[in-house]
């Protein structure tokens, strides 16, 4: 059995060299997490707009195939790039990184006692094949204190996560209850649904 599963992890992008286009931490722990052998690569300045006339999944699948394609000029025949992006989505708005302390502590108190959606767009890249898909996980809040709200901003600093808040971290543990689709896509990729199209990803020709 050991030996199967051995094995089994070579058949995803099977002859690729796999690329994490990403600094985050948590997506690299993620990918890591499937056994595979990858490189983090990023490049700077990469431009994250989007139209404003995009709504829900579309905004992070955009993202991400912007991300992916920037990769495509320097890429090597062999190299497989996977981007990611995610938003938190509240009534219609997209909640990003917060600017400063207490812009994360506005959307906190905005996502405090209600549910919100956080949507996830893949890009995975090859010189001669794409896949692109979203993912969507809707995550029920209950109602927060000031005081709690203050303690997690001061304590933890969420300035680099969207909607100011880690899943994985304390405001995980006392907020969140309940979710509807995957947990891991709320850290930030889907992994499972990223298994899912690795495994299904042509060989290298």
């Amino acid at each position: 059995m050991a030996e199967r599963l051995r094995n089994e992890k070579y058949r995803l992008a099977e002859g690729y060299k796999i690329i994490l286009a990403s600094n985050s931490p948590r997506r690299k722990e993620l990918l890591g997490g499937l056994g595979i052998d990858f490189e983090v690569r990023t490049l700077q300045g990469i431009d994250e707009s989007y139209p404003s006339t995009l709504k829900g999944e579309d905004i992070p699948m955009h993202i991400s195939a912007k991300k992916a394609e920037e990769y495509r000029a320097t890429m090597a025949d062999n190299e497989m790039i996977i981007t990611a992006d995610t938003i938190v989505y509240d009534n219609g708005e997209v909640l990003g990184k917060p600017k400063d302390r207490e812009d994360a502590v506005r959307m906190l108190r905005q996502l405090s006692g209600h549910a919100h959606e956080v949507i996830t767009g893949v890009s995975i890249l090859t010189k001669s094949h794409a896949v692109q898909f979203a993912s969507t996980s809707k995550v029920y809040f209950a109602a927060l204190t000031d005081e709690e709200i203050y303690h997690y901003v001061d304590t933890f600093r969420p300035f680099d996560k969207a909607g100011a808040y880690g899943i994985q971290e304390w405001i995980g543990f006392v907020a969140v209850t309940r979710i509807e689709g995957s947990y891991f896509n709320v850290m930030g990729l889907p992994i499972q649904r990223l298994y899912t199209e690795l495994k299904a990803f042509p060989p290298l020709p």
